[in-house]
């Protein structure tokens, strides 16, 4: 019993079998009901109204015409005469006329309906009876035979059992077929997992033309797969960045402090190379930062705290915050919106994703070159603030690689940081329901966050929010 309510497709094969069968049987029954009950009143109708016309007959012209009547029907003779059986007697019960030899046995002499087995010489005849008592204690019998309506639902019957049992095998087969099937994809899963837990990321489920249920879920399956191998990948890739980036600052700490404790130097250099020191801790505490911010936001968490933002105030404020890093570079920075952007978001991480392109591109940006900060509106919708430099640009072939964690171009090798900064303004819009783009700005590069309102929530005037560098 516990086998057949375990879930397997030989049993969801019988399940539908057996729910065919009780729908079959739902169909079947009130249809039978009301044929039979279809038939019986209509005989008895039929039945009624040719005793009443007889009554009549004899009420007119007494029992002489009604027995020539009826002998004229019958034609004397004991046989099928449209599936009527008439008797008409006297009180006595002796015959007058019909086709019925005697009074039936088994049949009650009160008036009304009766169902006998009649023996009518050559057959027996199952018919329903109608006894009428006329005036003068004379009896009408008259009667229809009913068996050829029991063939017809015998008939009715067999079909309905051949129905079931075509569902019923069918129902079988279906689920065997079904079985197969799933047993087959999922000794295509187990061969996948097994693969995948022997460490080839690589395998996927085989995949076969047509579009049906099964296909849709290796389809899914093998995007889940490549999303694991890119994840697993991308594990693989940051565990290494974080080793080498780690590795330089803290072989420089030892060096320093090793040097420090064998050559014992004065205290104005021992001051100097602890300066140092504290540069390169500062730097290892940078990179975990960015870590930790970077899975807060791959987190969504900070979604729940997302206000009503003015990405176009944000914008400007971090351009006003660069301005005077921009002057002392000889960098001239511009800002231009097209007015209010309101959106609901972290004014934080919106601040920090512009401060770090705008850092970004003062790295870049060649002396007495040019930054631009745009912030407007597409007709989409879509909030977008672009920021464009002059600078060298990044090759396309780097672009989509400049969004990984801990990768430095060979143009950025030179540079102050730890490859960390894009990949935080992707995932800041990301968090918002956007994107980073990358595009060439002939020269330079074009860098635009593209942020889609959600639904912004009132927040008390604005926020006010200072970019804070990386």
């Amino acid at each position: 019993m516990i086998k057949l309510l375990r879930f397997s497709a030989l049993n969801v094969g019988l399940s539908y079998a057996a729910v065919s069968l009780v729908v079959l049987a739902l169909f079947a029954t009130p249809l039978l009901y009301a044929w039979r009950n279809t038939i019986e009143q209509s005989r008895t109708e039929v039945l009624q109204a040719d005793a009443q016309n007889m009554v009549n007959l004899f009420a007119r012209q007494g029992a002489d015409a009604l027995a020539t009547a009826i002998g004229m029907r019958v034609g004397g003779q004991l046989g099928d005469v449209g599936n009527t059986l008439i008797l008409f007697t006297d009180p006595t019960l002796a015959k007058r006329a019909g086709n019925l030899p005697a009074w039936p046995r088994g049949v009650s002499e009160s008036a009304g309906l009766h169902m006998a087995t009649i023996d009518a010489g050559n057959h027996v005849v199952s018919a329903l009876l109608l006894h009428k008592i006329l005036p003068g204690g004379y009896h009408l019998l008259l009667g229809r035979d009913v068996s050829r309506f029991e063939k017809l639902e015998a008939l009715f019957l067999y079909g309905l059992v051949g129905a079931a049992g075509i569902v019923l095998l069918l129902g079988v087969v279906a689920g065997v077929l079904v079985r197969r099937t799933l047993l087959a994809k999922v000794h295509d899963i187990n061969q996948a997992a097994s693969a995948i837990m022997q460490g080839n990321l690589t395998h996927r489920l085989p995949a076969h033309g047509g579009e049906n249920e099964l296909n849709t879920l290796v389809e899914t399956e093998n995007r889940m797969l490549d999303q694991i191998e890119h994840l697993v990948e991308g594990i693989r890739n940051v565990s290494n960045a974080i080793a080498h980036d780690l590795r330089t600052p803290l072989a420089e700490l030892r060096s320093r402090l090793e040097e420090l404790s064998v050559t014992r130097p004065r205290p104005e250099q021992t001051f100097a190379e602890i300066d140092s020191a504290i540069a390169d801790v500062d730097r290892v505490i940078g990179i975990f930062n960015a870590l930790l911010r970077l899975a807060e936001i791959d987190s969504g968490t900070r979604r729940s705290g997302f206000i009503e933002v003015d990405a176009s105030a944000v914008a400007g404020e971090a351009a006003e915050f660069y301005q005077p890093v921009a002057e002392l570079q000889g960098v001239a920075l511009s800002f231009a919106s097209s007015g209010l952007l309101a959106l609901a978001g972290d004014p934080l991480l919106l601040a920090q994703a512009v401060g770090n392109l705008i850092d970004n591109a003062l790295k870049y940006a060649p002396k007495n070159g040019t930054i631009t900060v745009e912030a407007s509106r597409r007709p989409d919708g879509a909030v977008v603030i672009a920021v464009s430099d002059d600078g060298p640009g990044i090759p396309d072939e780097e672009k989509h690689k400049v969004l990984e964690r801990f990768y430095r171009g060979d143009a950025s090798r030179s540079t102050p940081g730890v490859g960390l900064g894009l990949s935080l303004v992707a995932a800041v819009a990301k968090l918002h329901g956007g994107a980073l783009e990358l595009t060439d700005n002939h020269p330079g590069l074009r860098a635009t966050l593209v942020l889609f309102p959600q639904g912004c929530a009132t927040g008390g005037g604005g926020p006010r929010a200072l970019p804070y560098p990386r």
